[in-house]
Order: C-alpha cells, then sequence, then structure tokens
C-alpha cells in the first residue's frame, strides 16, 4: 500500500494533482531521496525547486511544489500549492489525522533525541512504531515526520525542539499528542531567552495540545520543575514525576560498570531494576522517563525493560567506539566517545562525568599508562554568561579527574586559560587545526571524548581518529 496517491495528497494540502501517481515516502533532500518518494520542494539555503529534476531523474514519484521549475515538463508527476513549507504542514497533519497511533510527544533541553531513540526501541518490540529521523524536530521536521507515518502504525514518538519563544506550541498542535515528556529544563539557548524560567515556560506548551487527563511526564529534579508541575494541574493533566525527586516514578541508585549503567527506581511505589548497555548517569534519567511513558500509556513496562538493556546511543550522541591502532595487536586500541553533535552546560557536564568515569588500560602504546582526554568545542547561544558558563566547567569535580584537555573556539579559551598545567592541552580556533597532532596526542589505552556545539565540527576530530585504525565494536 502507497504511502500517498496523488488524490490524497491532492485532498490533504488542497494543492493540485498533475498526473495520477502514488509515493511510498517523502524526502527533501535528493541526497537521500529513495525512488518512489514525493520530494518537498523547500525553500532553504538554496530553492528546492532548483533539484526537482534532480529528483524525478532520481526516481522520485512525484514532487510538492509551488510552481513548474525550469526544465520540469508540464505534465510530470507534481503537486502544486501555494506555498511548500504550508503543504508539507498541510500533509503532515493529514497523516496525523488518519492514524489511530498511540502519539507520544517529547521535548527538552537535553536527552530529547536519546529518549525518543529509547522509545522508538521498547516500542517497536511491541508494535508498528514510527519516530522522527535523526533531530528533525523543528518546524519543517515534524510535519515531515507526520507526513512520513504509515496509516498502520501503532506507536508514534514525535520529537520537538526550539530555539526562540512560541515555538513548541504550533508544533505541538500539528501533532496532537497522546502523551509528552519534557526530558529536562537546562540552559540552552538563552540568547532568544531572558532566563531559564522563560526555557521552561516554552518547554512545558508541550502540553498544552495534550487531552484532559493525558499523561504528562516531567524531570522533577530541574530548578523548574515547580513550573512544569503547574502546567500539568492547569490542564488538568495526569502530572507525572521522574528522578531523583520524583514523585511517581524515583530514582535511587545508578550503578556504573564499566559499559553497562544498572538503575534502581520506583514505578509508582513498585522496585524497579533495568540496565542500559552503555554507560552514564544522564542516560540513566532518559531511560526512568521513558519508562514512565511506556508505563502510562499501558505497554508492556516489564518487556519494555527487558529491550532497554541493549539500547546503545545514537551517533554523535554519546556512542562509544574501540578503535583498532594495529590490526596485528589487539591490545593496540584506544576508546572513543563520540558525543560531537550538540553541546550545552547541562550535556557537557554529563559527558565529562561518563568520561572522568571510563576505564582506561596501562600497560600499551608508547607510554603505557592510559588517559581520558576531552576535546571540547564551544557551546553555542548561551547569551551574555557564556564566557563564564564555559570557565565553571573548570571546577566541575569531573574536570578535575580528566588527565587532558583540548580546547576549540574562542569561548573555550576561558575553560583553557583556567586548567593547570598538566592538564592543559591545545587550544586553537577550528577543529579542523588539532587534526594533524592527534597522532602524537592520543596513544593505545586512552579514552577519548570528544564533545561540541554542532557548528564547532568536533565530527572532523571524531572522523580523524576513526581513521588513526578501524573501529572493531562498541565499546
Amino acid at each position: 500500500m502507497s504511502l500517498w496517491t496523488a488524490a490524497e495528497a491532492a485532498q490533504a494540502t488542497g494543492g493540485r494533482a498533475v498526473g495520477e501517481w502514488a509515493c511510498n515516502g517523502v524526502s527533501i533532500d535528493t541526497r537521500t531521496l529513495q525512488a518512489g518518494d514525493l520530494f518537498v520542494a523547500l525553500k532553504d539555503v538554496r530553492d528546492g525547486h532548483e533539484f526537482v529534476a534532480q529528483a524525478l531523474e532520481k526516481g522520485a514519484g512525484a514532487a510538492m511544489v509551488s510552481r513548474v521549475p525550469e526544465g520540469v515538463s508540464a505534465d510530470a508527476p507534481l503537486l502544486i500549492v501555494d506555498d511548500v513549507l504550508a503543504g508539507l504542514e498541510a500533509l503532515g497533519a493529514a497523516g496525523r489525522a488518519r492514524t489511530q497511533a498511540t502519539v507520544i510527544g517529547i521535548t527538552g533541553s537535553v536527552g530529547k533525541t536519546s529518549t525518543k531513540e529509547m522509545l522508538r526501541d521498547v516500542l517497536s518490540a511491541q508494535g508498528r512504531t514510527h519516530a522522527s529521523v535523526a533531530s528533525y524536530n523543528n518546524h519543517w521536521g515534524v510535519p515531515l515526520t507526520l507526513a512520513r507515518m504509515p496509516v498502520d502504525t501503532e506507536y508514534a514518538v514525535i520529537e520537538m525542539g526550539m530555539n526562540h519563544p512560541g515555538e513548541i506550541l504550533p508544533l505541538t498542535t500539528l501533532t496532537q499528542p497522546h502523551a509528552a515528556m519534557i526530558t529536562t529544563v537546562a540552559a540552552a539557548h538563552l540568547e532568544a531567552f531572558d532566563d531559564i524560567t522563560g526555557i521552561a515556560l516554552e518547554k512545558a506548551s508541550i502540553f498544552d495540545a495534550l487531552p484532559i487527563g493525558a499523561p504528562a511526564v516531567y524531570n522533577a529534579d530541574v530548578e523548574t520543575s515547580a513550573i512544569l508541575a503547574a502546567k500539568t494541574v492547569d490542564k488538568r493533566l495526569n502530572g507525572l514525576a521522574f528522578g531523583e525527586n520524583g514523585y511517581e516514578y524515583r530514582l535511587t541508585s545508578v550503578d556504573i560498570q564499566g559499559d553497562t549503567t544498572v538503575v534502581q527506581a520506583q514505578a509508582q511505589g513498585a522496585p524497579l531494576l533495568f540496565k542500559l548497555a552503555t554507560p552514564g548517569r544522564h542516560f540513566a534519567m532518559n531511560a526512568l522517563g521513558a519508562l514512565a511513558i511506556v508505563d502510562a500509556i499501558g505497554a508492556d513496562l516489564a518487556q519494555a525493560v527487558t529491550t532497554l538493556g541493549n539500547w546503545t546511543p545514537f551517533k554523535g550522541r554519546g556512542v562509544r567506539e574501540v578503535i583498532q591502532l594495529d590490526p596485528s595487536e589487539p591490545g593496540l586500541a584506544l576508546s572513543l566517545i563520540d558525543d560531537s553533535y550538540n553541546a550545552n552546560p547541562t550535556s557537557m557536564a554529563a559527558s565529562l562525568e561518563v568520561l572522568a568515569g571510563a576505564q582506561v588500560v596501562d600497560g600499551v602504546g608508547r607510554r603505557g599508562k592510559g588517559r581520558r582526554i576531552a576535546y571540547l568545542g564551544d557551546m553555542k547561544e548561551l547569551g551574555p554568561d557564556a564566557v563564564a558558563l564555559h570557565a565553571g566547567l573548570a571546577h566541575l569535580p569531573a574536570t578535575q579527574r580528566l588527565d587532558v584537555i583540548h580546547c576549540v573556539g574562542p569561548l573555550m579559551k576561558s575553560l583553557h586559560d583556567l586548567l593547570p598545567e598538566h592538564q592543559r592541552g591545545h587550544w586553537a580556533e577550528t577543529s579542523f587545526e588539532l587534526i594533524d597532532t592527534l597522532r602524537r596526542d592520543l596513544d593505545a589505552g586512552d579514552c577519548v571524548l570528544a564533545k561540541g556545539s554542532l557548528s564547532m565540527k568536533l565530527g572532523l576530530i571524531v572522523d580523524a581518529i576513526r581513521k588513526m585504525g578501524h573501529p572493531v565494536t562498541d565499546a
């Protein structure tokens, strides 16, 4: 069964279909387009209409456009709408309206993608599950995710993000979730908000479109938890607090054992024991929130706990690898923690804690002593306190337990200047500048973290470390 026929798409968007066609997917990028997709010609850095001919040549089933692009036949398979973004939103709304799926909305300053991936895994074991791809969580990512949702979906997990006030409410109104979760509220995007209270109010708006009595899961450990709780009361929702201060879902113990995290908690007063196949207290917290959602929507909690035991992080968000430096000597390897996708003070502190507790290997390599080494890039959009927030990383207990810290970017210079000499590594304006010294700076037995905002391109360092050898397995 096709995802959208010409007639269905035209009815959903109010557009005009040219030809009789059917599509099996929806794409906004010719680089990842699959044969049979509906190509949506959005305007971003470049106008998507410039790529319609290429999309059709690659096998697109049709293209959503506001005009017939140059080089495209007038009888080509098209869906002509007044405005392409509005057309995508309408298609997403129709995709949401025609399914009987239980829909879950997720937002938060930190951890929303990891939590979404946890829910995708555990719910996929219990029914047909659809979820946001990567971090498709903005004004085009959410409608795209909804437009891609198959009619027979049983569970849907939709991630919602924001950079400015007023962005969450339109997304949750479009999504119409049956349950929603706020992973945490932290100092992120402060350039657009007066303070963290404003961020909490914006995140809490994900609860605004929930029906009365719906599960509204929120982190009870954040300083603004009272704002989140008040929203659940105001909207007459089933507020469910999780965390060490959680009432319904209480975290009681986190034990990191090598590459495994063992968690003890209470779920509605009953004992709950689960594990994750990755280290990290922040992952334990996200997992507890995910299990609260599973429990609240009536899915199988015991089965979810079992499935969760195999979960590992998404690429660029804390995934661990072993890089074999010499194929002839298995002991000559280093561990890599790739957390290069994003960063703010809360997620940075969590990643540094993971690195500080990571196992290193002595007796191998040139130095014979394994070290915990960090490559840290600027954290963006922190407003007027950005320099102080970067410098403040120097005082974290986890930071003080590391062996070497290399810094990237003008804001991280404030951290670099405060580091004691024995910890102070290189400082550079860009990630690219540190690549040439990697082979000298790293050795077998080391554990290496790369963390920073996406624009700092710490992924270049991650890729260069991988090229020092070859990944052999998840750590």
